[in-house]
């Protein structure tokens, strides 16, 4: 399928959502959609979960003919596959998801400065530790946290990187047991069970002691890396 030239042409912005509490995370992706929308000149963005029973087909009924953006952080089973389905099924044009965004690495390299300079520390003598949801039955998940701790190692230097998961081995509760001078960078898109409850507890057990970032979804500069892709994706579509 053809990209769409159409400037008009609104965006979905799409995530997983969680099935144990829909509401929440569907507040948080209306109100991510909402800041997306104040950097897009006027480009109507819309936020739907997949987790919300009905709710991605009323979106894409009220927006008409969306653009899809996965707000996912590996091209995945639920983008490559179930999104990827609805859209064709609709008609419907999806991107790349967000955790393959090119500018999401120099952000995040930007980010783990700003701890280095906060705790005095250097990369030099620090470890990164990449905390990642992972999965049973695909490696894609695993790889995409590999790649993403081995693009912030060869960024700033660190001493080691490594990545713990929640579905998979190396499980969090054993990666984190690592040296005390260490930064957790959650590979989550959303603050939804696995930030609230698997990671903190994960790393409350292998007593970690470092810095823990925030899930994507409240990095501030989050919106912004989604308006500008969507601004160059719709300029290369001309």
């Amino acid at each position: 399928m053809s990209r769409t030239r159409d400037d008009d042409t609104p965006v979905l912005i799409v995530a997983h959502g969680s099935p144990s509490d829909p509401e929440s995370q569907e507040r948080a992706l209306r109100d991510l959609a909402e800041r997306v929308g104040a950097l897009a000149g006027g480009r109507r963005i819309g936020g739907v979960t997949l987790a919300a029973e009905g709710r991605f087909d009323a979106m894409v009924e009220t927006l008409g003919t969306p653009l899809l953006y996965p707000y996912f952080m590996a091209r995945g089973w639920f983008t490559g596959k179930v999104l990827a389905e609805r859209g064709k099924a609709r008609g419907l044009e999806v991107m790349a998801p967000f955790g393959v965004e090119p500018a999401l690495v120099a952000c995040a390299a930007d980010k783990l400065r700003q701890v280095l300079a906060e705790q005095g520390w250097t990369a030099a003598e620090t470890s990164l530790l990449v905390a990642a949801h992972g999965s049973a039955v695909s490696r894609t998940s695993a790889d995409s946290a590999h790649a993403f701790a081995d693009a912030m190692r060869a960024r700033l230097g660190f001493a080691t990187t490594r990545c713990g998961f929640v579905e998979q081995a190396p499980f969090l509760a054993e990666a984190a047991q690592g040296p005390a001078q260490s930064i957790c960078l959650p590979f989550f898109a959303l603050n939804s069970g696995h930030m609230l409850d698997d990671v903190p507890d994960a790393l409350e057990g292998a007593r970690f002691a470092g810095p823990v970032l925030a899930s994507f979804i409240d990095w501030p500069e989050t919106p912004a890396l989604i308006a500008d892709s969507l601004q160059e994706y719709f300029a290369t579509a001309r």
